[in-house]
């Protein structure tokens, strides 16, 4: 027979030492392996030790790099090991499946149907097992001898009765095409494909009907790389239809060079102790001793991972879930992830975001880690921008703590996690620019440019000072301008303000001029101070409290203009002393107002009396007008909400006030309590409870009157409870 057929697992440890030892014995002079034939040139990679697996073959649209496409490849896959054999041996290697140039072009590729069936269940359930992963591993894993010709008669049994898929049809017609073409030159041919195509390209099959399948696909221009991969994404629970429950377990099984049980639970009892677990060796020594027993029991050639498994849960977890599936996930699945060498074929950016991850020390990984910048350190300020840049590009290789708003100070706490998938996004952001900064910036500078409403612009202002991308910050500003002159909604206008200051303010902790934004920001705030009169009048509950979170982000905003060390304010010029003296002006006008919703006056007072502008006399003068009889209850409710909302200091500390607020609430009326309560509670029960602690003990011993608790009670009522009093006591109690 011209050539040999290897039926094969894509990733099955047992398959690819099977292929190994098979390549020995046959000595091929050609390999046609299942694979796109546009990676061809990209197996002499497989050779360069710098290529470590995981990785995958990544396949594109070179106009739409969207549509996109994976080949993984592990250590223990039997191609990746046939293409490292065909290396060693100088054997030219084929990828002979159907080309992706033409599955790209035809329609039906996104919607293509599941197989009709599962050949390796079939088999497992034909054999009595009712879990294929444990019968694969008794029948091909840890058995020795190459069992290819009885999977080839086996899925042919199975094929004989299942429904044909049609787009393996068309594969395996191309397949039996370049099997006739490689023959004309080649006399001793291995073939390495999915042991599912073997009877179809071993049937007898004519030319003509093949090309007949074949007619009709048009090719589509595609890329090929070598990316990255994990085994995570190697999982078949990902989705994956070829990939494996426990890629962690046949790496073990691939590379262990014997003693495959012990060498397994030692290794999770170091991830045990990683995590501060005592575990020692006679742990180790009695879980193996459990793991044999039960394999002997079940009749197993070998140990599999469902005996380490129940034998790790029992000795080394004491039945603890958790660390069942800490080592889970550590071990089983494992999220190891591949190496490509520096000068693999790239997109520009691609090769200039690899140079930045030399240079910054900031190696991709998969498995997730923190990481804390000092950005007054050149190299941390450096990494903050790469990943700033890199979020603007759709990439979020790092994600920053505490909601990703740059704070401004001089720390910054990252979570980094590398995935797969963002291989394929760095290939399409490369058609905004060559660099990472080039693209960034003319992302920032398109989204400006699309933007409709003020909202969408001004983030993009404070993600110019993060990602330090000052070319786009130009047009930023021509788009805020713009959407601020248009915008007439002075909540729209008051949502730009925080954004702005945090950029005047901090600008020069990362050493990026801010001066252009000194215009824009006090334009912003005069057409606030103009318009807020108009916009508080007749709101409901729901819009004041939005106008209200708006206020108090305006006026923090400017307090964090005015606090001490702005260098960013000086340096933009900004006369924010007058600005502020304008601000609460605007206040001051507003919160006398009677026709005002209570939460936004009760707000107003308490900004004022905190900025100075009221003392404590006209506070509680100004607290008792809304706290009066005949004042309805709601509103003082929600006066009280504004004007206490964000701690009770306050009260703990002005017993006058606490006095007012305390007689106002003792003289509500029962039917308007239960109307009043919920606003009161939703307000004190945000206080801290310490805070809460000191109100309640004040009120209990009459510190908020000058006049004492005992002075204030009603006698005649008191008197009442005394012969109930005396009965529970055994004792009279008398009135005194």
């Amino acid at each position: 027979m011209p050539e040999h057929f290897y039926g094969i697992r894509h990733h099955g440890p047992g398959s690819a030492r099977a292929v190994l030892r098979a390549l020995d014995e046959q000595r091929p002079d050609v390999l046609l392996i299942e694979g796109p034939p546009e990676a061809d040139e990209l197996v002499r990679w497989v050779t360069d030790e710098r290529l470590e697996p995981p990785v995958a073959l990544l396949g594109y649209a070179a106009d739409d790099p969207r549509q996109a496409a994976y080949w993984p490849f592990a250590v223990f896959s039997p191609e990746w090991q046939a293409m490292r054999w065909a290396g060693a041996h100088r054997v030219p290697v084929r990828f002979f499946d159907l080309p992706y140039a033409y599955r790209l072009s035809h329609d039906e590729e996104a919607k293509r149907p599941e197989r009709p069936a599962d050949p390796i269940g079939e088999l497992a359930r034909a054999a009595g097992y009712d879990d294929p992963e444990r019968w694969w591993e008794d029948m091909i894993e840890h058995r020795g001898a190459p069992a290819f010709e009885a999977i080839g008669e086996a899925m042919a049994a199975i094929r004989a009765e299942a429904e044909e898929d049609p787009e393996d049809l068309v594969r395996e017609a191309y397949m039996r095409g370049v099997l006739r073409e490689v023959r004309r030159s080649h006399d001793n041919v291995a073939v390495i494909c999915g042991a599912w195509h073997v009877p179809a390209l071993t049937a007898k099959v004519t030319a003509a009907h093949d090309t007949a399948l074949l007619k009709g696909r048009k090719k589509t221009k595609v890329t090929f790389t070598w990316v990255p991969w994990t085994y995570g994404r190697l999982a078949s629970w990902q989705g994956y239809g070829a990939g494996v429950r426990s890629p962690g377990w046949y790496h073990h099984l691939f590379t262990a060079p014997g003693e495959v049980v012990t060498r397994w639970l030692v290794a999770a009892a170091g991830v045990l102790r990683d995590e501060g677990v005592p575990t020692s060796s006679a742990h180790i020594i009695e879980a193996v001793r459990l793991t044999e027993a039960l394999a002997t029991l079940r009749g197993r050639p070998l140990a599999g991972l469902a005996e380490l498994t129940e034998a790790t849960r029992a000795v080394l977890c004491d039945g603890d879930e958790l660390r069942v599936e800490l080592i889970g996930r550590r071990l089983v699945v494992s999220e190891r992830l591949g190496e490509i060498p520096d000068d693999m074929p790239a997109v520009p950016l691609a090769r200039d975001l690899a140079a930045q991850q030399r240079s910054l020390r900031l190696k991709a990984e998969a498995l997730e880690r923190a990481l804390d910048l000092d950005l007054r350190r050149e190299i941390d300020l450096s990494r903050s921008r790469l990943l700033h840049r890199m979020r603007l590009l759709g990439i979020p290789w790092g994600e920053p703590l505490g909601g990703g708003r740059g704070k401004g100070t001089f720390r910054e706490e990252w979570r980094l996690r590398w995935l797969p998938e963002f291989a394929v996004a760095v290939v399409e952001a490369g058609g905004y620019g060559t660099t990472v900064a080039s693209a960034a910036t003319a992302k920032v500078t398109e989204a400006a440019r699309a933007a409709e409403t003020l909202a969408e612009v001004t983030p993009l202002v404070e993600v110019c000072l993060l990602a330090d991308l000052p070319e786009a910050t130009p047009a930023v500003l021509r788009a805020l301008d713009t959407r601020a002159a248009l915008d007439t909604d002075v909540a729209h206008l008051m949502g730009a303000v925080p954004p702005l200051a945090r950029t005047l303010r901090y600008g020069d902790v990362r050493g990026t001029d801010v001066s252009a934004l000194r215009t824009v920001t006090e334009g912003l705030m005069v057409r606030i101070c103009v318009g807020l009169p108009g916009a508080v009048a007749s709101l409901s509950d729901e819009a004041a409290a939005s106008l209200r979170t708006h206020i108090d982000a305006v006026h923090s905003a400017l307090a964090l203009l005015a606090s001490e060390g702005s260098g960013g304010t000086a340096e933009a010029g900004l006369d924010q002393p007058e600005m502020r003296e304008r601000w609460l002006d605007t206040l001051g006008g507003l919160a006398a107002s009677d026709q005002i919703h209570g939460l936004i006056t009760g707000r107003l007072t308490r900004l004022l009396y905190d900025a100075g502008r009221l003392d404590a006399a006209e506070t509680r003068r100004r607290m008792s007008l809304v706290l009066t009889v005949g004042t309805p209850p709601a509103h003082a409710a929600h006066w009280v909400e504004g004007f206490l909302a964000g701690g009770g200091l306050l009260l703990v500390h002005d017993a006058a006030l606490l006095s007012l607020v305390d007689e106002w609430l003792s003289a509500v009326a029962g039917d308007s309590f239960t109307d009043v309560l919920p606003l009161l509670r939703r307000t004190f029960g945000t206080f801290a409870p310490p805070e809460r602690r000191s109100i309640g003990e004040r009120v209990r011993g009459g510190v908020a009157s000058s006049e004492p608790v005992v002075a204030r009670l009603d006698r005649e009522r008191a008197a009442l409870v005394l012969p109930t009093l005396s009965t529970l006591l055994g004792r009279e109690i008398r009135h005194g």
